[in-house]
This record gives C-alpha cells, sequence and structure tokens, in this order.
C-alpha cells in the first residue's frame, strides 16, 4: 500500500481504467478532487470548461464516439446542478458517463451551510448509478464501482465527496479486479426463429431492413444482407453511417429529420426487419405492415411497435445465423424503384445546393462540408434544422464518426460535441454543426478550444430564428411569436475570442471560406475556426409526412406540396415502381 490524499487515489483510480481527460471547473468544494488531478496530471488532462454543462455534454459525447467512459465534475450546489442536461444527455443516449460532484465538508454539512445541499435525491431520476462517500477510504472504491455501473447499465454514475475527504491521507492500493467495458450477454437463436424470419422474408413484396445503434460495428453484414434479399435499409438518425450513406441500398432516416425515400419505403412496405433499434417513431408505420424485431434488450422488444416475430439476440448473432443460410432473392422492382428515388432526391438536394440567388442555403453549406471533409472526420451536430440539413448530407460512407442529442434532443450540444471530437481523436478533422440558436447556448466554450489549441471547425448556420419551432407553428396554424432570434457577428465575435472567424453570405463567399479552412489545416493550424454562414430562413422539407403518392391523394394536395417545399418533379416511389412493372 501507498500513503497518499484519497483525491489523488480518485485520479489513478480513473486512469487505470484508461480515462485521459476530465471536464469540469474546480471551486472550493471539490479543490481537493482538483488537486488529486494535478498530481496526475501526466496520466490525466483536466479541461477546464466555461459552463458545467458543456463538460457533461462533452463526456457524453465522448462515450458515443468512443464506448469509452466520459468524464465531467462539478461542485456543490450550482456545479452540481449545471451538469444535469448533459447527464440526461447520457441517460436517454444510454451513454456511459461519470459525474464527480463536489460537497460541503462533513464537518458543516447538516448545518445549513454556504451552497449545502442534500445532492443524492437529485440525481435518483438521470443516474444508473448513485452514491455520496461517507469516508476517505471509500473513494476509490467508490469510484470503481461507479464506473463499472456506468458501463454494465449503459448511463451516468454519480459519486458525490464531501471536499474534506478528499483531502484526506490514506492507504491506497490498485485493484487487481479486470477492468470490463463491455457487458455483452451470448444470447442463443434457436434455428425454429432464422426459420421463419426467412420465410418471412421470401414472402415479402416489399420488405425493409430498419437499423438502429445496436446495428454498430456490423456494417459488413448489414450489407450483405440488404444485398442478398434485396432490402432498401432505413436507419434511425444516431444510425447513421452504419450502413454507408452513399451505398444504393441505404434510404436514409424516417421522420422529420428523414429522406424522401425512407419515408416513401417505409409507407410501401409489407415487411419490416426491425433489428437494434428502439425507434420511437415507429408508431406511425402504415397499419397492417409485419414486424420481426430483433433486439437484445427483452424490455424493448415490442415497445415502439407490436411485433409479429420477436427475436431476443444480439445483431452480430442474428445476421451472422441469417446470412449462414446462403439464401439470394432475385432481383427486386421494388428495391429497384427505392434506389432510383435515392438518386433523384440527392439530385434536388444538389440542385438547391447550387441555388443562391434569393440567398445562401443550408444544402450549399452542407454540401459544401462534405466536399472538404475527410474519410475519417468526426461530426458533431446540434439539435434543430441543422440536424435536419446534416443527416441529410454528409458522408458517412467510410470511417467518418457522428454523434448527436438522438433522444433527449438539447440544444447547444453541437459545439461541446466538437470539443469532445477533437479531444478524442486529435488527429482527425472534426466539425461542429450548429444553429445560431444552439451555438449562442454555449459559444462561451469557443475560449475552451481556444486555450487547448483545438481546431475545431465550427459551423454555425445563422437564420435568426428558431426555425425548427418555426416549422410546428407553421403546420399548428400559429403566429411565429417567440421564435425569432438576434443575430450577431459570430466571426468577429470568434475573433474577438481568439479563433479564427470567416463569413459566407453567399456561393462565391462560401467557396472562400472553405479554401481558407483547407489553407489553414494545411499549415498545421492550432485554432478553432468558426463558419458564419449567414443563410436564408427555408422551412426544409418535413418528411415525417409526404403527401406525393398519386394512389393515395388527390393531385391539387400533390402539387401544393411540391410547390411548397420546391421539390420540382420527384416522382413518387409508387409511379417509379409502376414504370418498371
Amino acid at each position: 500500500m501507498t500513503k497518499m490524499r484519497a483525491g489523488r487515489a480518485l485520479a489513478k483510480v480513473l486512469a487505470s481504467w484508461d480515462i485521459d481527460h476530465i471536464y469540469g471547473i474546480t471551486a472550493d468544494s471539490i479543490n481537493n478532487t482538483v488537486d488529486g488531478l494535478y498530481q496526475e496530471r501526466d496520466a490525466i488532462k483536466y479541461i477546464q470548461v466555461r459552463h458545467e454543462e458543456v463538460g457533461a455534454l462533452a463526456a457524453s459525447a465522448d462515450a458515443k464516439l468512443t464506448g469509452k467512459i466520459g468524464v465531467s465534475f462539478g461542485s456543490a450546489g450550482p456545479g452540481a446542478t449545471h451538469l444535469f442536461n448533459g447527464l440526461y444527455d447520457a441517460k436517454m443516449d444510454h451513454a456511459p458517463v461519470l459525474a464527480i460532484v463536489g460537497q460541503s465538508s462533513t464537518d458543516v454539512m447538516n448545518t445549513n451551510f454556504f451552497q449545502e445541499m442534500n445532492q443524492d435525491p437529485m440525481f435518483i431520476d438521470v443516474a444508473v448509478f448513485h452514491k455520496q462517500v461517507v469516508s476517505a477510504e471509500q473513494i476509490p472504491y467508490v469510484i470503481d464501482e461507479a464506473i463499472r455501473a456506468a458501463y454494465t447499465h449503459k448511463g451516468p454514475a454519480v459519486v458525490i465527496i464531501p471536499d474534506n475527504l478528499s483531502g484526506t491521507e490514506i492507504d491506497y492500493k490498485p485493484f487487481k479486479t479486470a477492468k470490463i467495458y463491455r457487458n455483452q450477454v451470448a444470447i442463443k437463436i434457436s434455428d425454429a426463429a432464422i426459420d421463419e424470419s426467412v420465410e418471412l422474408l421470401k414472402a415479402a413484396k416489399h420488405p425493409v431492413l430498419w437499423i438502429g445503434k445496436g446495428a454498430a460495428g456490423q456494417r459488413d453484414l448489414v450489407m450483405e444482407l440488404s444485398e442478398k434479399y434485396q432490402l432498401p435499409v432505413v436507419s434511425t438518425v444516431p444510425g447513421t453511417g452504419i450502413m454507408p450513406t452513399n451505398h444504393p441500398n441505404f434510404m436514409g432516416s424516417m421522420g422529420r429529420l428523414g429522406t424522401k425515400p425512407a419515408f416513401e419505403v417505409a409507407q410501401g412496405a409489407d415487411l419490416i426487419l426491425f433489428i437494434g433499434a428502439n425507434f420511437p417513431f415507429a408508431r406511425f408505420w402504415p397499419e397492417g405492415v409485419k414486424v420481426l424485431q430483433v433486439n437484445n434488450k427483452a424490455e424493448d422488444l415490442g415497445k415502439q411497435h407490436d411485433a409479429d416475430l420477436t427475436i431476443l439476440a444480439n445483431t452480430k448473432d442474428f445476421l451472422e445465423a441469417i446470412l449462414a443460410r446462403q439464401i439470394e432473392m432475385p432481383t427486386s422492382l421494388w428495391l429497384k424503384a427505392a434506389q432510383l428515388d435515392k438518386e433523384n432526391w440527392n439530385n434536388w438536394l444538389h440542385g438547391l445546393a447550387q441555388d443562391d440567388r434569393q440567398g445562401l442555403r443550408a444544402e450549399s453549406v452542407i454540401e459544401a462540408i462534405k466536399a472538404h471533409s475527410k474519410d475519417d472526420t468526426v461530426f458533431g451536430l446540434d439539435v434543430g434544422n441543422n440536424t435536419e440539413w446534416a443527416v441529410r448530407q454528409i458522408p458517412m460512407d467510410k470511417q467518418q464518426k457522428l454523434t448527436l442529442s438522438g433522444w433527449f434532443a438539447t440544444m447547444g450540444y453541437g459545439l461541446p460535441a466538437g470539443l469532445a471530437g477533437k479531444l478524442s481523436y486529435p488527429d482527425r478533422q472534426v466539425y461542429s454543426i450548429s444553429g445560431d440558436g444552439g451555438y449562442s447556448m454555449v459559444m462561451q466554450d469557443l475560449l475552451t478550444e481556444v486555450k487547448y489549441q483545438l481546431p475545431v471547425i465550427n459551423v454555425v448556420l445563422e437564420n435568426k430564428s428558431l426555425g425548427f419551432i418555426q416549422h410546428e407553428k407553421l403546420v399548428a396554424n400559429q403566429a411565429p411569436y417567440g421564435i425569432d432570434l438576434v443575430g450577431a457577428d459570430w466571426a468577429h465575435i470568434a475573433q474577438d475570442m481568439g479563433a479564427i472567424g470567416l463569413t459566407a453570405t453567399d456561393l462565391p463567399s462560401l467557396k472562400t471560406a472553405f479554401e481558407t479552412i483547407e489553407s489553414l489545416e494545411a499549415n498545421g493550424n492550432t485554432k478553432p475556426i468558426v463558419l458564419d454562414a449567414k443563410i436564408r430562413n427555408v422551412d426544409p422539407v418535413d418528411t415525417g409526412f409526404m403527401p406525393l403518392d398519386p394512389h393515395q391523394f388527390d393531385q391539387e394536395t400533390i402539387e401544393n406540396f411540391r410547390k411548397t417545399y420546391e421539390l420540382g418533379d420527384q416522382p413518387a416511389l409508387s409511379s417509379l415502381l409502376d414504370n418498371l412493372k
């Protein structure tokens, strides 16, 4: 055993779990813990954020990008409460995160001292594990236990530490128990279940493969299944990139953030093979569709849509088992029509990106990002119309990574995600993509990127509106009240904060901005970049409902919808299918 302060022992436990950076803001109720981090600074880098919310969101993004636990801390009282947004994001997206929370010293606890709060009950709903230590000797043990719980339950763990305890000297001995990072249990799949799955797929005329994050890491198997069984593929938005986005069989996502081809194959499907997902909008699938659901969590089976056949299994095991049958389906006109639908959609997006006659379009900015991104770029997306535009166009076909606030959908996620992406992948190009609403919530932490020389490319799509909410008000026939935003010169502000600021207002200035970014990258730039893209406030097409099928809607309805969203003459999927028969 070695004598040391408990705060240093805490840092050693973190390092033993391969944690190399931690976010937070120091304060009097957590100073001894931070001093322990200082003593182990060669192993763990302390990232001083400007708001604990940013630290917690960045920790959640770390976990989602890498699969490794993200860690942040906050002081007693306000520091603790500031962590909640990031912790709820981690909870909703099943990301392993550790939050270390300061507390008043034990000698003043229960005396109504300054900033003293009964903090443990605050974390009951959000945390998979929450404990307050009562002795210095407990600190390394409880931290180790919390990390194991976060990995096991895929969520946030919280440890509350009275400051005087972390400053107390203890005998510390490293733990020998093996570090378990993944809690994957083998689940046997019966031959009968695979037989029934194959028969359902063979009998279907319009089958669709629907994948979620549970299929992460199984790109080759997903592609093989799609190709052999002639299946158009739809993914949840967080599952973007599991199937290469440029694969002709990949239709995108269904819903408000989705695509026309994904919506139309969903509406035309007679069977959905639903793998590794808990898609909340499955409840809006068409009536009468058969569902074959595969999930390794029994509680998620049938949660969002009643299933005709359920298989409790890990995605990889199921895919390997069904592909082992060596079945190849004949060429499908259904798949061919879907591929044509996707091609038309992509051509339409490209056409929008070339048009700046009435001002710069968001599609132009995202297409420029696509053109200048690398094969391993990391994308951190904010929440709002910016998410909608980004997931429709950014390339996720090689080794790129994407993170967003999928289920909790909190604005302000983009910049912390970019910060986390650059820390976790320092040798990769990193973009954050935000609207002006989300960016302004967290822009103070551009200073964090400046301080630690993190050359993240922060793209701000400024339309001076809460555009996602604007659409909801339009649909509800409500006045556009409370959605307008005051604009700002985000590029100039960035320069004043020590970053590099660029502005784009049309296609020529957009081209110049990206040429500048390329030059900066080539010359080893270490400063963050803010691209202030002044875009038209255009309501992007809502692909959650698209009345385009002439078999279901009258011509006036179809034409009005086309005109509203400038859809041009893209045929409906049903028309494409009719023409192929």
